[in-house]
């Protein structure tokens, strides 16, 4: 299964240092279980946003996924890939750029012919064949529709594709230089948030989170002095105030760390598919490790 991870500190710029493939498995574990990719993506002071990615596969030299990334960033977005659609290169990396906004996703949408249709002119926007793109663009068409505002932006695309594509799963972290969204839909796969006071539960600790199956570890000691807002598809720390979001939530972190969250898709998928439904690679990638 994919995994993602958000975090914000704004209005404060913070370093964070990112792992994106830490586990210790053996190497004939690691054979079948490497990720398809992985990817970091934040923004530089002057607000430009930056992506560090490569489509990490088991046969390929894991030094890069290995490597410790060292960023400054108010707003931050990680993603670990297993392919369900689109080839292993790295166009179809996580995360994507578009007007200025970082994106990543966990899931899978079928029915590509309707979206592409749907999207007409602004099928240009996508570089590669992932339905995760794809997904990304009509977010992006939807916004500027809706005069820049990412909020309405997202849950018109998201409605669209629920009720008119078959769906697994829409699960996503969205950033822009000072702002967050995350959704949860529908209840396949887990998202969770923490609101991290500075220093965590104890009052004094750097962040140091790392996720369950070891594909990715992070951490940050500015903000042993600095609240943030964490988003993840696991709990990573043994913190009492994860808080898993609820089926078709949308949460939305402020340039101020202000939160504000509400079910935006109340109802199931029209078409709702299970793993049965998907194909074998598909399925695959969508089963927890």
């Amino acid at each position: 299964m994919c995994r993602l991870f958000g975090l914000s500190s704004a209005p404060r710029r913070t370093y964070a240092t990112f792992w994106l493939l830490d586990a210790p498995d053996s190497l004939s574990l690691q054979s079948h279980r490497d990720p398809d990719g992985t990817g970091l993506g934040w923004f530089d002071a002057a607000g430009t946003p930056h992506i560090d990615k490569a489509p990490i596969a088991a046969y390929d030299d894991r030094a890069f996924a290995r490597e410790a990334r060292r960023k400054e960033s108010a707003t931050f977005v990680a993603h670990v890939r297993f392919a369900s659609t689109g080839s292993l290169d790295m166009r179809n990396t996580h995360p994507f750029e578009q007007d200025g906004r970082l994106f990543a996703h966990n899931g899978v949408i079928e029915g590509l012919d309707r979206l592409d249709d749907h999207l007409g002119a602004d099928r240009s926007l996508v570089e590669g064949d992932t339905d995760s793109e794809r997904f990304f663009a009509l977010i992006t068409r939807e916004t500027r529709r809706h005069d820049g505002d990412v909020t309405a932006g997202l849950t018109q695309a998201a409605r669209w594709i629920a009720a008119e594509l078959p769906v697994y799963a829409l699960n996503l972290i969205l950033v822009t230089p000072r702002e967050l969204w995350a959704l949860r839909y529908p209840d396949t796969h887990d998202l969770w948030v923490l609101r991290r006071r500075a220093g965590g539960q104890h009052g004094s600790r750097h962040l140091d989170h790392s996720g369950s199956h070891g594909r990715m570890r992070v951490h940050s000691a500015p903000l042993a002095d600095h609240p943030a807002v964490v988003v993840a598809s696991e709990r990573m720390d043994d913190a009492p105030d994860w808080r898993r979001m609820k089926p078709g939530e949308l949460l939305h972190v402020g340039p101020d760390l202000r939160v504000v969250h509400r079910v935006v898709l109340p109802d199931p998928p029209a078409h709702r598919l299970t793993l049965d439904d998907l194909h074998p690679d598909a399925a695959a990638s969508q089963k927890a490790a």
